[in-house]
């Protein structure tokens, strides 16, 4: 197979340029990619002409990413399918943490279940795909819960019949509003034992390429004194932000 030389060079230049985020001047980019500053000025020149890069004018010229290629990244991410990128990140999550992980969205103020990865030796949870639970006492549900305003949280709650389903259930709106506020600090939602009272979940929100919330992602499994809830859910609140970004989501 024949390699252009100079598109490789062009989608490398691309490339570099993205991970940069102030930029890169020419000198910069010759010396990364060993590329030689005539060869690297014609295609810098063609890419700004197409959009597919912008000049930075200062003391020094530098190049950043051109909406031209925004958009075209915007459709590939459009024209895929939700689930192609939310399956194989679960599978990938489940068997890092060694967790049965869950994908939902918020329907009404339920929960449903729109995927599941569970790792080699599970534990057995009483979700599956397409269940529906309540947002109050789930972690996917709090997580969802977490984007939205307060005035909206009453507002679904003033929908839910809030019932003692373990000891540990959240029993009124106020409690579920001040146990939100804590998720949105942390940046992740614990259902601590309030579904299911042998159960420990932590969930983080999802979000599109829009920056609008379109679900969540949990990791579930028997509730361990000794484990550290509040580690793994910064590890989740990571990954999380990986599957957002392969969305389209640019914080």
């Amino acid at each position: 197979m024949k390699i252009n030389r100079t598109t490789e060079r062009s989608i490398q230049i691309m490339q570099l340029i993205a991970k940069s985020g102030e930029g890169l001047e020419m000198d910069e980019i010759c010396e990364k990619l060993s590329i030689p500053r005539t060869s690297c000025y014609d295609i810098l020149v063609t890419l700004v002409h197409m959009g597919m890069l912008e000049v930075n004018t200062g003391i020094k010229r530098s190049y950043k990413i051109g909406i031209n290629a925004y958009r075209i990244g915007m459709s590939y991410t459009n024209n895929r399918n939700i689930s192609e990128i939310i399956a194989p990140a679960l599978k990938g999550l489940s068997k890092e943490l060694q967790k049965t992980c869950f994908f939902g969205v918020l329907e009404g103020n339920k929960i449903v279940y729109i995927s599941k990865c569970e790792p080699e030796n599970p534990i057995i949870t009483t979700a599956t795909i397409g269940t529906k639970n309540p947002v109050y006492n789930t972690s996917l549900g709090k997580a969802i819960l977490s984007t939205m305003s307060e005035d909206k949280i009453r507002s679904i709650a003033g929908e839910i019949d809030f019932k003692p389903v373990t000891r540990f259930t959240l029993t009124d709106a106020d409690a579920l509003v001040e146990n939100i506020k804590l998720s949105k600090k942390r940046g992740f939602a614990l259902d601590e034992r309030e579904l299911e009272e042998h159960m420990e979940c932590v969930g983080v929100p999802i979000f599109d390429e829009k920056r609008e919330c379109i679900g969540a992602v949990s990791a579930s499994s028997l509730y361990r004194k000794d484990e550290d809830y509040i580690a793994l859910g910064e590890i989740l609140k990571k990954r999380g932000l990986e599957i957002s970004k392969s969305l389209g989501f640019m914080p």
